[in-house]
């Protein structure tokens, strides 16, 4: 039997895929952890993580014209590194420090830390934990669409026109130092301890993973609670009321309870991409949104739903200037 798209075989490693290689993933977290040198394990089963994926990006891509180079690969790869991989790493090493000075410095922190239910079985700790940290993720990831404050670093993720395993991790360090903050303090003050943040972590390395990969998955029941490529691809797109939803960044329980899961019977969108324009080097989307310029070039035409909404906030302002001018005339 040929391995084409309408084969039986294709359907049954179309549908297996995402929870094969997740489960793969975490199964080599785990002997990684057991190990003394866990960080670097644990790094070694991402890679090869990525060069599994890889192969079934070249052998059943979702978009063929995403296969295509487009010069972003460095910066891909140089941003993963810097800007998320190695803020991940270091949050992880240093986990035990903070929690330590919380306990020392505020006596008030160390009574919070006592409702963390230390006694459970770790799973049920690891699924509370990333229950916890993913609200923080999804309040990170909306604001950063929300307020262009936030968005002119989050654009950088959001500027790739194609979606591929290697563009996983091209965030700004801004981004990711705020996404981690909203997450992790809630579990710091309630003090979990570092085994739980370490498979939070894996469990968010290897979904992030999955969810940009460039692979026909074919995910069904599995879109009603975890982010998965399919429902990634339509936050991607530029159309805003498609853009603007699917904020979880492991499972869109949030999504689901807050009304922003989006999930049409249709193909995902391949028509991804900003309005606006990211500097092409790597130190120069670094240093982008840190000027007045840069934030021009990154927000670039406003949307038109966008300029209606500041229409109306122009004019509701207007009216209370002139209610509150009214008041002070006629006291």
């Amino acid at each position: 039997m040929t391995f084409q798209s309408s084969s039986r075989l294709y359907a049954a490693v179309s549908a297996l895929l995402w929870p094969a290689i997740f489960c793969a993933g975490l199964t080599g977290a785990y002997f990684a952890f057991e190990s003394n040198m866990h960080l670097l394990w644990f790094n070694v089963v991402y890679l090869a993580t990525v060069a599994v994926i890889a192969f079934f990006e070249w052998l059943m891509p979702y978009e063929k014209t995403w296969l295509k180079r487009d010069g972003e690969t460095f910066n891909d790869v140089a941003h993963t590194l810097l800007s998320k991989g190695g803020v991940q790493i270091a949050a992880a090493i240093g986990t035990s420090f903070p929690m330590a000075v919380a306990t020392v410095a505020h006596p008030v922190l160390s009574y919070h830390s006592h409702f963390w239910p230390d006694r459970w079985p770790l799973i049920f700790q690891v699924a509370l934990g990333l229950f916890i940290a993913e609200l923080g993720l999804y309040m990170a990831h909306r604001l950063a669409h929300e307020h262009l404050s936030l968005w002119r670093f989050h654009a950088l993720h959001h500027s790739v026109e194609r979606l591929w395993v290697i563009n996983t991790g091209r965030f700004h360090f801004m981004d990711s130092l705020f996404k981690i903050a909203l997450s992790q303090i809630p579990l710091y003050l309630l003090g979990a301890p570092l085994s739980v943040f370490l498979w939070i972590g894996a469990v968010t390395g290897f979904i992030g993973l999955l969810t940009h990969c460039n692979v026909d998955m074919r995910t069904g029941l599995l879109d009603l609670i975890f982010s998965t490529p399919r429902l990634h691809r339509w936050h991607h797109s530029k159309v805003l009321a498609e853009g603007n939803t699917n904020y979880g960044e492991n499972l869109v329980i949030w999504d689901q309870l807050l009304g922003t899961f989006y999930n049409p019977p249709r193909p995902s969108s391949t028509d991804i991409g900003i309005t606006g324009k990211v500097a092409k080097g790597f130190l120069a989307q670094l240093a982008q949104p840190f000027s007045r310029q840069g934030r021009k070039e990154i927000i670039g035409k406003k949307p038109k739903e966008l300029i209606l909404q500041e229409e109306q906030a122009a004019k509701a302002a207007a009216a209370r200037r002139n209610s509150n001018a009214r008041i002070r005339k006629s006291g």
